[in-house]
């Protein structure tokens, strides 16, 4: 169980630094480059989805942290 949830902690860390990544800085970012084409597959804003994927990502990792802490084997 504990090793499980490293796993998906690590995963989730993972992609949240690859979503960071894209996203938007003050002189733009690898977003601006694909906005066009996500409105034509009808997201509206492609700044949106990066943003709400950041924030569902880092409550993941919050939740996962604390549900790690909570199933970490007792040292014998």
């Amino acid at each position: 169980m504990y090793q499980s949830i490293v796993i998906l902690t690590v995963i989730a860390s993972i992609l949240m630094c690859l979503i960071v990544l894209i996203q938007e800085s003050k002189g733009g970012g690898l977003a601006a480059d694909y906005s066009s084409g996500n409105q034509l597959l009808g997201a509206p804003k492609t700044t949106n989805v990066i943003e709400k994927a950041t924030w569902g990502l880092a409550i993941a990792m919050i939740v996962l942290s604390v549900l790690s802490v909570a199933a970490l084997p007792a040292a014998a």
